[in-house]
C-alpha cells in the first residue's frame, strides 16, 4: 500500500511539474506579445512630450530688483517682469520668468530656453535690472555679483550679446530683445575709468534689439510702478503689428512722453518683417 501511494505522488509530482512548465511558457509568451506594444506606447508618448515642449514663440523674461550694493532695490524691474510674462502668455508666448535670479540661474535659464527653440521659433529675451558695458560687450548683472573691477563684470556678468549669438546657434529663427538694464548702477563708483550705460549691441543675423537708453546714456526711473519701455511695449502686444513696428512705436512714445530726454535704442538685422503677434493670435473667433 505504502508501495502504491508512492508511485502515485510521483506521477502526481510529475503531472503538477509538467503542468506548471506549461503555464510558465503561456504567462512567457503573453508576456513577449504585448512587451512590443508597451514599449511602443512608452516610447510614442516620450516623443509626444517632447514635441510638446518645443515652440515656436519663447521668451525668458529676467527680472533683477533686489542688488546688495545698491542703496535700496529697484522698483519696476520685478513690475516689469510680471507684466511683460502675462502679456506675451495671453498672446500665446511660451515664457520662462525668474526674478532676482543669480548667474547660475540665468545660465540655467538660457540653455533651457536653447533646448526648446525649433528652428522656426521666435525667442525675445527681456532683461529689467542694472546693465554694464565692458570693452564691446553688454552685460546683464545678475544679483549675487560681486564686482570691484571692469575685470568682475565679464566675470560675474552675463554677457548679452553672447546670449543671443548662442540662442541663435541653437536654432532659433529670430532673436528679439529688450533691455531695460541702462540704469546708473551703483558699481561705477569703484572703477577709475567707467562708461555710462550700455554700448551698441552688435546683433546675430535677424534679430532686434530695443534698449531703454541711446548707447552711453543712462535712464533714471520715472516714479510709476513700470519702466516707460515695458508699459509702451506691452500696449503694442494686442495688435498683429511686426515687431519692428512695435517696438519703433514704443520708441516714440517713450520718447514723446520725456520729450527727448529719454531716448530708446534700437538696433535691427532682420531680414524680413517678424509679427510680434500674429494675426491669427490677435484676430478675435468670430466662428460659430
Amino acid at each position: 500500500m505504502k508501495i502504491r501511494l508512492h508511485r502515485f505522488s510521483r506521477r502526481t509530482l510529475t503531472a503538477a511539474t509538467a503542468l506548471v512548465g506549461v503555464v510558465s511558457l503561456a504567462i512567457g509568451a503573453h508576456a513577449a506579445l504585448y512587451k512590443r506594444p508597451v514599449d511602443t506606447a512608452r516610447a510614442a508618448t516620450a516623443a509626444a512630450i517632447e514635441t510638446k515642449t518645443i515652440s515656436s514663440r519663447l521668451a525668458l523674461v529676467i527680472g533683477n530688483a533686489h542688488y546688495p550694493d545698491a542703496a535700496s532695490p529697484l522698483l519696476q524691474p520685478i513690475n516689469d517682469a510680471r507684466l511683460l510674462s502675462a502679456s506675451l502668455r495671453h498672446e500665446g508666448y511660451d515664457v520662462d520668468m525668474i526674478e532676482d535670479a543669480s548667474r547660475d540661474e540665468i545660465l540655467r535659464a538660457v540653455e533651457r530656453i536653447k533646448a526648446r527653440a525649433g528652428k522656426d521659433a521666435t525667442v525675445m529675451l527681456f532683461f529689467g535690472g542694472y546693465g554694464i558695458q565692458s570693452g564691446r560687450d553688454n552685460y546683464m548683472i545678475p544679483v549675487d555679483a560681486k564686482i570691484w573691477t571692469e575685470a568682475d563684470v565679464r566675470r560675474s556678468g552675463v554677457s548679452v550679446e553672447q546670449v543671443l549669438a548662442e540662442i541663435k546657434a541653437a536654432g532659433a529663427h529670430t532673436n528679439l530683445a529688450v533691455l531695460d538694464a541702462s540704469r546708473r548702477n551703483p558699481y561705477e563708483r569703484r572703477f577709475r575709468a567707467y562708461s555710462h550705460g550700455l554700448a551698441p549691441i552688435e546683433t546675430p543675423a535677424n534679430a532686434l534689439v530695443l534698449s531703454s537708453a541711446t548707447p552711453g546714456q543712462v535712464a533714471d526711473d520715472n516714479n510709476g510702478p513700470n519702466s516707460m519701455v515695458v508699459g509702451e511695449l506691452v500696449g503694442s502686444l494686442s495688435s498683429p503689428a511686426s515687431a519692428e513696428a512695435a517696438f519703433a512705436k514704443a520708441r516714440q512714445a517713450v520718447i514723446k512722453a520725456t520729450n527727448g530726454a529719454q531716448v530708446p535704442s534700437m538696433t535691427s538685422s532682420l531680414v524680413a518683417d517678424v509679427p510680434l503677434v500674429p494675426v491669427a493670435d490677435a484676430t478675435p473667433n468670430t466662428g460659430g
